[in-house]
């Protein structure tokens, strides 16, 4: 909703306490986009320099452990951003911000984590992501004295992320279907 709409049109409490947010809301879903372009370009390379594997995959080789779990772990990243991507065009007014929002800030830590020594540069723009966003959850709940349960967004996090990983081996597997790797 908010990449498609006019920021102007959300639901606010109160407009001097809101107008701030919309500014970094909208910062921080450009940035998501760029991070997710960038991974799509590496997902893609990954997909094409493997192909090979579909008629020459050996189990036995590490070589080619490594390269399908690099493509699968780039996929997952991408899947998962794609997801709190979804997630983000769905806040539709203040209120809504710590609700859809906060179990996204550890969930795009984990990713971060995931990216460090593949992709550096995606890895420090998604830390970077994390602190906007997690100042805007915090703003937000202030400005609506919302309560954080942080064993619930924990809960939340753990189930989105198992959501994805089931996603992207299904995904794997359909890309490579005479493989019988281990995952």
């Amino acid at each position: 909703m908010l990449v498609k709409n006019n920021f102007d049109s959300l639901n606010y409490e109160t407009i001097s306490n809101s107008v701030p947010l919309v500014p970094r809301l909208e910062y921080s879903v450009n940035l998501l986009n760029e991070i997710i372009d960038l991974i799509e370009v590496k997902r893609y390379n990954l997909k094409e320099s493997n192909r090979f594997l579909i008629n020459d995959f050996d189990k036995n080789i590490e070589s080619h452990l490594n390269l399908i779990k690099l493509e699968q772990s780039v996929t997952f990243c991408l899947e998962t951003l794609l997801q709190i991507k979804h997630k983000t065009n769905s806040v539709s007014d203040v209120k809504s911000i710590p609700k859809i929002l906060s179990s996204s800030i550890s969930i795009i830590r984990i990713v971060s984590a995931k990216l460090f020594d593949i992709i550096p540069d995606c890895s420090h723009k998604l830390s970077e992501l994390s602190v906007h966003l997690g100042s805007i959850v915090l703003d937000s709940a202030a400005i609506t004295q919302a309560k954080f349960d942080f064993g619930n967004s924990n809960d939340e996090s753990v189930i989105f992320l198992d959501e994805v990983k089931l996603m992207v081996d299904s995904k794997i597997s359909k890309q490579y279907p005479n493989l019988d790797f281990v995952k």
